[in-house]
């Protein structure tokens, strides 16, 4: 026991206390884990106030950062998988364009989930758990500033080349609105197609045919749609 002599061979875990010495608190006692919380209550300090909720902890504190500490008996106290660092992020907590979320939601691919509007990002390649959050952190910011950024190839986009279908300015919105003002009668004119564009059902039907190009053919797109064509020609 003791210090090992300078130069010499450094001593194995039974020539060294502290590597004796079990690194968890699953041996001890509920009476000596008590005594250790009291021993620890003097640095702690109070919750605080303005963090009751989970919505004001999601406001104040959007990235979250979850990792796994792993109990076993072995030849090692470190488990592999300890260094797994996700992180997750509302994009609606990011300050983001209509241009800049689209392109941050192209880069990230299957990481985002459009239900919980969460994006995780997942890091393991580095040895260190704290080399993968730094990582994670790093990617996050890259994927941010990348999104704003346009190109100059991105002016030269056409309609077929949009991600999501817009029913403004399209081919759709032109007939319905030919066909509305044959069956009114009202005349043509700026005025009278916007007048024609605030009806509800020919929101309705907007709403319908843009849930049917986005997301593809289903029975409740398909019905959805049938309704609303037959609510705008009152069919």
């Amino acid at each position: 026991m003791g210090y090992p002599m300078k130069g010499s061979v450094p001593p194995e875990k039974r020539g060294n206390l502290e590597l004796i010495k079990i690194p968890n608190f699953l041996h001890l006692t509920p009476n000596a884990i008590k005594k250790h919380c009291e021993a620890l209550k003097p640095f702690c300090t109070e919750w605080p106030a303005g963090l009751d909720t989970d919505a004001a902890c999601d406001e104040l504190f959007p990235v979250k950062v979850q990792t796994t500490d792993y109990v076993s008996a072995g030849l090692s106290i470190r488990n592999p998988a300890a260094r797994v660092v996700q992180l997750r992020v509302k994009l609606s907590n990011l300050n983001l364009d209509e241009h800049a979320r689209k392109k941050m939601l192209k880069l990230v691919g299957e990481r985002y989930c459009r239900d919980t509007d969460v994006l995780t990002i997942t890091t393991d390649s580095c040895p260190l758990r704290q080399q993968n959050q730094d990582y994670a952190m790093y990617l996050l910011t890259v994927l941010y500033h990348e999104s704003w950024k346009t190109e100059a190839w991105e002016a030269e986009k056409t309609v077929a080349d949009m991600e999501e279908y817009h029913w403004e300015d399209s081919p759709s919105q032109k007939n319905i609105l030919d066909t509305l003002v044959r069956m009114t009668s009202a005349g043509e004119g700026q005025e009278v197609r916007e007048q024609l564009l605030g009806r509800s059902e020919v929101q309705e039907y907007k709403d319908s045919v843009s849930r049917l190009k986005n997301e593809g053919e289903s029975e409740d797109t398909v019905l959805r749609y049938k309704e609303a064509v037959k609510r705008v020609l009152c069919v």
